[in-house]
């Protein structure tokens, strides 16, 4: 496949400033070839874009609404699901829904570039299922330096958010057993003994949803 005549652009989306910077700088080791545009925490898209990449830490999964209102804005040129979920529903939505591509948060930096461009070169790029290996390098989350796995970052971050464990099992299509699993793990590992303590913690160590855009990110266009 002969590269795009000029870098492609991309805007990045998830609600966590954490999360998306550690993505934007993997993405700009290649900078040549890839252009962070725009960084999203909670706002709309604005300016055009070759490629959203919707970050799924601790968002809606690709059978939400949201998703369906990536692909439908006109300033979306191509929508790609960035995530650790290859639930077969998942799947099969997203590509009802009409995205473009589902990456595995699995991949090395360079493969991640060049699905990236294989999806502006109009291919479809739906990643199989990684199995539980280590996420990418250079990937980020909240509680990351308190030794919270990535996964468990997530589950603390939905139960701050507010979430039920049903709610919790229901938008990661994880069973309510293997929540609890997750939640007793997350209680230990932040010295807390209740959901309330885990709340208090989630907020004070940057669990919350962030409310801003990073726009033009490092000179981005």
């Amino acid at each position: 496949m002969p590269p795009p005549d000029r870098p492609i652009t991309v805007a990045l989306v998830d609600d966590y400033d954490v999360v998306l910077m550690g993505l934007a700088k993997i993405i700009d080791q290649y900078r040549d070839r890839v252009v962070v545009a725009e960084i999203d925490a909670n706002k709309p898209l604005s300016d055009p874009v070759d490629i959203v990449l919707y970050d799924s830490f601790a968002q809606p999964e690709s059978d939400a609404a949201q998703i369906e209102e990536l692909v439908r804005n006109p300033a979306a040129r191509h929508v790609v699901v960035f995530t650790w979920n290859f639930h077969p529903d998942l799947l099969a939505v997203a590509r009802a829904q009409g995205v473009h591509g589902y990456l595995s948060k699995a991949l090395p930096a360079r493969e991640l570039v060049a699905a990236l461009e294989a999806v502006h070169a109009g291919e479809l790029v739906f990643n199989d299922a990684p199995g539980r290996v280590r996420p990418a390098t250079g990937l980020d989350w909240p509680g990351r330096a308190e030794g919270l796995s990535d996964r468990e970052s997530e589950i603390l971050a939905l139960i701050t958010q507010g979430l039920s464990n049903a709610d919790v099992a229901a938008q990661t299509y994880l069973s309510p057993n293997t929540v609890k699993s997750y939640i007793r793990t997350v209680y230990r590992k932040i010295g807390v003994e209740s959901r309330t303590q885990a709340v208090l913690w989630g907020v004070r160590h940057g669990f919350t949803p962030d409310h801003r855009r990073i726009e033009h990110w490092r000179g981005g266009p």
